[in-house]
């Protein structure tokens, strides 16, 4: 075996082009390993890793804009992993419909609901009923999922103020709250989940133009939810921000799903496997791909495609409210 002295000396003998590819062999090997290494830990997370026992949280979660996309996807899985559920939504239809639809599937499994449209200016006696309910129960896992989007792709002067104190409220001051109502409940009992639903238009875009206001909304989310990780992760409590990119949901104006667009069940399934594991993540491993691929292009590109297609959108959407407004 030859030793590394002698590796030395046969090198200081050699020629400078020898030293040169002796170099760059040496980085070509250790950027082999570390691609190797990321490859290893991405199999690992999406493929490999189990998810964890939610129920050591507690054996309730709660979960905003329920009845639903992916928030009802999430209400299933939970329910599958036989969690309690706090349901909040705006309608008491869709409220009953879907504690029906689950304790029909899984019969041991409560619920609780409570009625509150998050659009509203004064939210108080919502939150106070959310409160109760919390001080009451074993509440372990918080979805925050409600979030609000515009209609259809416009330029943030065409933003009026009422969606504008929509979205803010929705997705800002909402997410606020609830974390602040379930926070001392679990500090109290030292465990705890915290799931904040972002937007890969905030955190793997680097722009999502006409959509300024609601993509800048979910990159607060997104420093928001990895401050409190930092702040929180001794105490017992896990807190992450999801990052999807398209699903099929009401909420994207998507109809049908694909390989790249889930169906808010698929996304589910995949992301209550990753609560409680790292702060920021987008949980269905196809998204996963494109994020990479986002990472490898120059930005002023991606900004490029991405403002063409919003412009379409917004082209196909002021098409659609021209021809309301005609019927």
């Amino acid at each position: 075996m030859v030793e590394i002295p002698e590796i030395r000396a046969l090198l200081a003998n050699s020629p400078p082009e020898y030293k040169a590819l002796a170099a760059l062999a040496v980085v070509g090997v250790f950027s082999l390993v570390g691609t190797l290494s990321r490859l290893c830990t991405w199999l690992w997370r999406y493929f490999l890793r189990p998810g964890k026992n939610l129920s050591r949280y507690g054996s309730w979660a709660v979960v905003t804009g329920c009845t639903d996309g992916i928030g009802k996807g999430f209400c299933f899985q939970l329910a599958k992993r036989r969690l309690n559920l706090i349901l909040i939504g705006r309608s008491q239809e869709k409220l009953e419909s879907l504690t029906s639809e689950l304790k029909a599937k899984y019969k041991s499994v409560q619920v609780r609901t409570v009625l509150l449209d998050f659009t509203h200016s004064d939210l108080s006696s919502g939150f106070a009923q959310i409160e109760q309910l919390l001080s009451e129960l074993d509440v372990g896992i918080l979805v925050n999922n409600a979030g609000l989007s515009y209609p259809y792709a416009r330029f943030f002067h065409e933003v009026d103020a009422e969606l504008t104190a929509n979205i803010l409220r929705v997705n800002v001051e909402v997410i606020v709250r609830m974390v602040q109502i379930i926070l001392p409940h679990m500090l109290k009992r030292k465990h705890g989940a915290i799931v904040n639903i972002g937007s890969g238009s905030a955190s793997v875009l680097p722009s999502d133009p006409l959509y300024a206001l609601y993509a800048g909304t979910k990159g607060f989310i997104d420093k928001f939810s990895r401050n409190l990780y930092v702040e929180y992760k001794h105490s017992g409590i896990d807190v992450q921000c999801q990052a999807p990119l398209h699903v099929a949901t009401k909420l994207a104006s998507i109809r049908r799903s694909s390989f790249f667009c889930p169906s808010p069940d698929t996304y589910a399934r995949s992301a209550v496997k990753w609560i409680g594991y790292e702060p920021l993540c987008t949980p269905y491993w196809p998204h996963s791909l494109l994020w990479k691929l986002v990472n490898l292009i120059p930005h002023s590109l991606v900004d490029t495609v991405r403002f063409q297609s919003c412009m379409d959108v917004r082209k196909r959407g002021k098409a659609k409210e021209a021809r309301k407004k005609d019927q």
